[in-house]
């Protein structure tokens, strides 16, 4: 099987949803093949693909409850090599339906395992929580992409999500690795934006990536109209960023 990248942070407005979807368009125009899932209720990343999320039969709820297999809810997108499992708003059913299963945390993993090596990466997009879908993904993954927003508060909650990172290898998934951590949101005119940068290079070493995500109008535009930024604006900043990260992340 392709790398497993779970993409996390339990803080909501990091720029979570912008890296999967903008990522995952990256390494496709590198065609690399990908499959992007949508775990999140909220379903940013289905819409910011340009699907209906209203309309998807087969979404990876379904997949998770028996109601699908896992390659009838893939669907295709603007992009050859870049596929997706849809979200809808009954996902979040998921944790309360699940919370008394035993072995509630391998109904993601289990079915990824049909896939068998038809992707290069695996790029799920997680809820801003630490309940039992993170749980899921992070048991299944093989790595974890952590963005985090150059502010202070963004640092406040990292510590909850290495604990949670540090349990799942515990009782789950010893193999479980940080693939990264990435800055976004970086304002370059203030020293804030500097001091985060600082001190998570200081405390992640090699694992920060060299590129960074400033902020780009751009890059905020291109979800209303339904596109990966590289659709959207292959000139902006903020494309020119993630075909960045794309490239470095391939290297490393």
């Amino acid at each position: 099987m392709g790398e497993i990248i779970a993409v996390a942070n339990q803080k909501g407005g990091v720029g979570k949803t912008t890296t999967a979807v903008n990522l995952s368009a990256a390494l496709a125009i590198a065609e690399k093949r990908i499959l992007l899932i949508d775990l999140d209720p909220q379903a940013n990343a289905t819409t910011g693909l340009g699907i209906d999320k209203n309309t998807q039969r087969k979404d990876i709820y379904a997949v998770l409850t028996g109601g699908a297999g896992i390659r009838e809810a893939i669907i295709g997108t603007e992009l050859k090599y870049l596929s997706l499992i849809p979200s809808m708003r009954n996902l979040a059913r998921f944790e309360l339906e699940s919370v008394s299963e035993d072995d509630n945390h391998l109904y993601l993993k289990n079915v990824l395992h049909e896939l068998s090596d038809e992707y290069a990466y695996i790029v799920m997009d997680l809820p801003p929580s630490l309940g039992l879908l993170t749980i899921n993904a992070l048991t299944a993954a093989n790595h974890v992409l952590i963005p985090i927003q150059a502010e202070y508060y963004a640092l406040e909650g990292l510590s909850d999500l290495m604990n949670t990172i540090n349990r799942i290898k515990e009782n789950f998934n010893p193999g479980l690795g940080i693939k990264g951590v990435l800055l976004t949101m970086v304002d370059e005119r203030t020293n804030l934006s500097k001091q985060v940068e600082d001190e998570l290079r200081n405390y992640f070493k090699s694992k920060v990536y060299d590129t960074v995500i400033a902020r780009n109008v751009r890059l905020s535009e291109a979800p209303s109209f339904g596109k990966p930024i590289q659709l959207y604006d292959i000139r902006s900043a903020g494309a020119r960023a993630y075909m960045s990260l794309a490239k470095e992340m391939m290297r490393k």
